[in-house]
């Protein structure tokens, strides 16, 4: 009978503290700054003058309300965008007018992009009085490795981006593949993984280069060092995105938010998401989650 009840009294303190456990966990995650990063790519490029390829057109606004409606079920506190804190002032007027349905998109330079068209759409939805830019812009372009020992091994894998990337995008402007589906699909861990590897792993190979002229970054062609010219497209690439993430951390500190949904161009998602996962104040939200 002593042993019964002593084993009865030993569950009982298993159940207690499993269930306090459980509590504790769900605390903890609760404690934790959600994030939802999202990757775009730039829709004002994709316009090629056809009605098709239209981001004003019927079609393409039904589908952009589709996947803004699926965003907004994060209902986030505060919605971060691809422009920089220089440009905030201009960009808060322009929120302002399109709250009070003051702007026409068609008339403003990029208008058709996903800044915009989901940004301001999102945030207009959510009642928010302003959304945050925490870009740092630089002229850095996935083609700015022009030359060098190695190259075709980072050739190799930006020709599988693109031709991977570049038949969707067809698909997209014929109104053969929808907005939703394509968003979707660039932000698949597979095509994130393509990305991050393209931009941060393999231009280290490349040794002995050059840079394009027409696409050098903040620094100046003389001060890249060419025997590491791979190493320095990885360095430029990662500074702009260790800037980026420096603003989300100090907007979130100025808002207080817990909840934030953060928009940029595809490229920049797998790095970010390495640096926030080292955060340990920030549990990063599965995309799929909200884009399934």
């Amino acid at each position: 009978m002593i042993s019964s009840i002593k084993y009865m009294v030993m569950a009982l303190f298993l159940i207690s503290f499993t269930e306090s456990e459980q509590v504790k966990t769900t605390s903890e995650k609760t404690d934790k700054i959600q994030i939802l990063l999202v990757g775009f790519a730039h829709w004002n490029k994709m316009q090629n003058g056809t009605e098709t390829a239209n981001m004003f057109s019927s079609a393409k606004q039904k589908q952009i309300e589709l996947l803004t409606s699926k965003i907004q079920q994060f209902e986030p506190e505060a919605i971060m965008l691809e422009f920089s804190a220089e440009e905030q002032k201009a960009q808060d007027s322009l929120y302002d007018l399109y709250k009070c349905k003051n702007l026409d998109l068609e008339t403003i330079e990029y208008g058709a992009s996903e800044t915009y068209q989901v940004g301001f759409r999102l945030a207009k939805k959510l009642n928010h009085d302003k959304v945050y830019g925490i870009d740092y812009f630089e002229m850095t372009s996935q083609s700015l490795l022009k030359s060098g020992k190695h190259i075709e091994l980072f050739q190799q894998q930006l020709d599988k981006l693109k031709n991977t990337a570049g038949p969707m995008g067809k698909l997209v402007q014929e109104d053969k593949m929808s907005l939703y589906d394509f968003t979707k699909k660039i932000n698949e861990p597979e095509m994130i993984k393509l990305t991050h590897h393209l931009m941060f792993n393999l231009p280290a190979y490349v040794q002995n280069g050059e840079w394009d002229e027409n696409g050098k970054g903040y620094r100046e062609l003389s001060e890249v060092e060419k025997r590491y010219a791979g190493a320095e497209y990885i360095s430029e690439f990662y500074d702009r995105n260790l800037k980026i993430y420096s603003n989300i951390l100090n907007v979130q500190m100025n808002t207080g938010a817990r909840k934030i949904y953060v928009m940029m161009g595809q490229a920049h998602i797998g790095v970010l998401k390495d640096l926030l996962e080292e955060n340990s104040n920030y549990e990063i939200v599965d995309t799929m989650t909200y884009l399934n």
